[in-house]
């Protein structure tokens, strides 16, 4: 059995889509890719997928990932663009990966997010970044299946910055953008809980909507503080397999090579 590991996004309208949503959906990108999925045991068989970390519906997405056995090997780059094909645009496959190691659930331990405030200034972001960031503890409610539930949205945030919007607005109207990293923990910390921090420590309060993307989600660097790439590993283990199955073979070349023209004796 083949296990192969997907990147794919969520952008512009498709942010909108449940998670329920995009499993249906890329069902059905497989069977017209016709893709040799492997399927659970039982009455009611379903494809081998496993998801990790799926972005809330409403948010956009860079770096999403999930993986699927296969009954079958296929290239991971060919696998790639049939699927990307089959997928609605916005949903789009960007990277593919024989798996090679275990535990990419367990790497996903940040994500890097984009927060766009229409209508904010970047000073009063800039202000409101600094309060939140001056406290030990903030304090905010989500509504759980539970009920409601308060938790520390500021412990799990490892970095947020503020800053303008890139580019001219014809309109005139401010825009700020919030750079955020937040460390996967339980309860899991979104951005829309670190904006509820922010109403909560300096009365920031968008006007509009915000705009949220995930940029990036993966293992978290401790010196650095930056999020690297989750299918690293699987590359380097590839890599790795390549080149010592490349010596042996070398190896049975050269000593089956018959020798060069000038070599024997006379």
């Amino acid at each position: 059995m083949q296990r192969i590991r997907l990147r794919y996004t969520k952008r512009g309208r498709l942010r909108f889509t449940s998670h329920r949503d995009f499993q249906r959906a890329f069902e059905r990108a497989l069977r017209r890719a016709e893709v040799p999925m492997a399927y659970s045991a039982g009455f009611t068989p379903h494809p081998k997928v496993s998801y990790a970390n799926a972005a809330p519906t409403g948010t956009g997405s860079e770096a999403e990932y999930l993986e699927i056995a296969l009954t079958e090997h296929r290239d991971p780059a060919t696998l790639r663009e049939l699927l990307d094909e089959s997928l609605p645009a916005g949903l789009d496959v960007t990277d593919a990966v024989e798996a090679h190691t275990s535990g990419l659930a367990d790497r996903l331990e940040a994500s890097v997010w984009e927060i766009r405030l229409d209508e904010v200034a970047a000073a009063a972001a800039q202000s409101a970044v600094e309060a939140f960031l001056a406290e030990d503890e903030v304090l905010v409610e989500r509504r759980t299946k539970n009920g409601m539930r308060s938790f520390d949205a500021r412990a799990a945030v490892l970095s947020l910055q503020a800053a303008d919007c890139p580019g001219d607005r014809p309109d005139g109207k401010a825009c700020a953008i919030l750079r955020l990293v937040v460390r996967h923990a339980t309860p899991a910390v979104r951005p829309d809980d670190v904006l509820s921090g922010l109403r909560a420590t300096a009365d920031l309060a968008p006007p509009v909507p915000a705009a949220v993307t995930r940029l990036a989600q993966g293992p978290l660097d401790a010196e650095s503080g930056a999020v690297t790439d989750p299918l690293a590993p699987d590359r380097d283990a590839a890599l790795a397999a390549s080149s010592t199955a490349a010596g042996p073979r070398a190896a049975k070349a050269a000593s089956g090579a018959s020798p060069a023209a000038g070599d024997g004796t006379a």
